[in-house]
């Protein structure tokens, strides 16, 4: 795995402890020889894992779509920044250039990213790593949601359990790089519940 996507919000949220697992977390893929792709703003959690990367020697390649690079949020000392049209083409970017996929805390366009990226490794679209940095606990919530739409049906439990979701950079990134997509359909029939 050369090239992680990087899902996190572009506010640095009320806790300090998620600004301070992005820098730690943008600080051991660098360690680790590896790059991050992600939305290219230099604010935020996004700013922080960026920069974090790219102080300890690490490749960081933005993807923003126009309208938010024209707001002057664009991050200016990347190793590269795409500016592309949409945030459709923001997404299919992103995962063209990524190995992996993982989601710190963020809103509704981390969550977006997050999902739709999962749904296309359900659908069998890519058999890459995606994967969630729970720090400090703040996905449980969802993620009790998630086994919750499992235990209701709607979720397969093989699907559930595509999603690797640890609490520190080392095990999350370990987790990802053993990788191992399982071999299942995206139908749900009664037989399966």
């Amino acid at each position: 795995m050369k090239t992680i996507c990087i899902f996190t919000g572009s506010s640095p949220g009320h806790n300090p402890q998620h600004e301070a697992a992005a820098r730690s977390l943008g600080g051991t893929i660098a360690a680790r020889g590896m790059g991050i792709v992600y939305g290219g703003a230099s604010i935020g959690l996004m700013g922080a894992v960026a920069d974090a990367c790219l102080d300890a020697g690490g490749s960081v390649i933005g993807v923003m779509p126009k309208a938010l690079a024209d707001l002057e949020i664009a991050h200016n000392g990347l190793t590269e920044q795409h500016i592309v049209a949409t945030m459709h083409e923001r997404k299919a970017l992103m995962a063209d250039m990524s190995d992996g996929f993982l989601a710190l805390p963020g809103g509704l366009g981390t969550l977006d990213e997050l999902f739709e990226i999962w749904t296309w490794a359900q659908l069998g679209e890519h058999q890459k790593p995606v994967a969630i940095l729970n720090v400090n606990g703040f996905f449980d919530p969802l993620l009790a949601y998630l086994d919750h739409v499992v235990e209701e049906g709607f979720i397969k439990p093989a699907h559930r359990d595509m999603l690797i979701v640890h609490e520190t950079d080392d095990e999350v990134l370990d987790a990802m790089t053993s990788y191992d997509p399982p071999s299942v359909t995206k139908i749900v029939s009664e037989f399966d519940l």
